[in-house]
């Protein structure tokens, strides 16, 4: 396993005055502000009880607080436009109030829904489906000059698992960034976080081939960011499901963070900021 995290060392994004910088992995926070998720949907469709959640997740030591109100699992059903802003503001609105100097990332597709978000002062956007599913999304980005999770996913929520396939999953996953990135700079934008999209398109061995080749996506020079959370990749190999894949999932976060992950995009706060603690000393030793 590659240690080598070198290329994020100097990596520093500005964004709203604040500065996020990749010396040591951070733990991003989810917050889902839907009914139907995987794992945590409709526990948190109050404001108030998102807001609570958020609470305890910052004191947990969260560094980015990533909301998102359209369900990505398989088979999610697609929300209009208008509900998912419905969902948004005022959660958005909330946190972005409580919480000033917290991060606050929103997980949306749509150019539209980011554009309203930084005006209500998101500070990142984090698109599942890396501009494929929104032609004005990369212009939009850069726009905003926010920085941006430039994401990996075969097909869309509704098909992405009807038989995955791929050459070579982790070259065809690299390139397929790589095009993008370069579209990107095109427009003078380099903002940029991957995420190799585990479980968006992809079959058990191929999360695997890519989370033990997570390195190679750190030689483009940008941070990469991991999503494992109790996801099926975890729960089919070792027979848990959403609710009990704790501990796969920090034996998962571990093996990223070894592998050059960055960012840890997670529903367990306290036990990532254990993983990283520990990773980091183990590294430095």
């Amino acid at each position: 396993m590659s240690t080598k995290n070198s290329e994020n060392k100097t990596i520093a994004y500005s964004c709203r005055g604040k500065i996020i910088t990749f010396n040591t992995p951070l733990v991003m926070a989810i917050l889902n502000i839907t009914p139907d998720s995987f794992y945590d949907g409709g526990k948190y469709d109050a404001a108030e009880d998102v807001l609570r959640d958020a609470e305890e997740k910052v004191r947990q030591g969260a560094d980015i607080l990533d909301i998102g109100a359209a369900s990505s699992r398989p088979n999610a059903k697609e929300i209009t436009e208008a509900e998912e802003w419905e969902r948004l503001k005022e959660v958005l609105g909330l946190l972005r109030r409580t919480f000033p100097d917290v991060l606050i990332s929103v997980d949306t597709y749509r150019a539209s829904i980011a554009r309203k978000c930084a005006a209500l002062g998101a500070d990142m956007i984090n698109d599942i489906s890396g501009g494929d599913l929104d032609t004005d999304m990369f212009a939009t980005v850069a726009e905003l000059d926010l920085p941006y999770i430039l994401m990996h996913m075969q097909g869309t929520p509704q098909t992405m698992q009807i038989d995955p396939s791929y050459n070579d999953v982790v070259k065809d996953v690299k390139q397929e960034l790589e095009k993008k990135i370069a579209a990107l700079q095109q427009l003078q934008f380099n903002k940029i976080i991957l995420d190799p999209g585990f479980g968006f398109g992809k079959t058990t061995e191929h999360n695997y081939q890519l989370l033990k080749h997570l390195d190679t996506l750190t030689e483009t020079g940008f941070p990469v960011l991991a999503g494992l959370s109790r996801k099926g990749m975890i729960n089919r190999v070792i027979g848990t499901n959403p609710v009990t894949a704790l501990n796969g999932t920090t034996a998962a976060n571990t093996i990223a963070l070894l592998n050059g992950a960055s960012i840890l995009r997670v529903h367990d706060v306290t036990e990532a900021r254990q993983a990283v603690k520990l990773v980091e000393f183990y590294k430095n030793v």
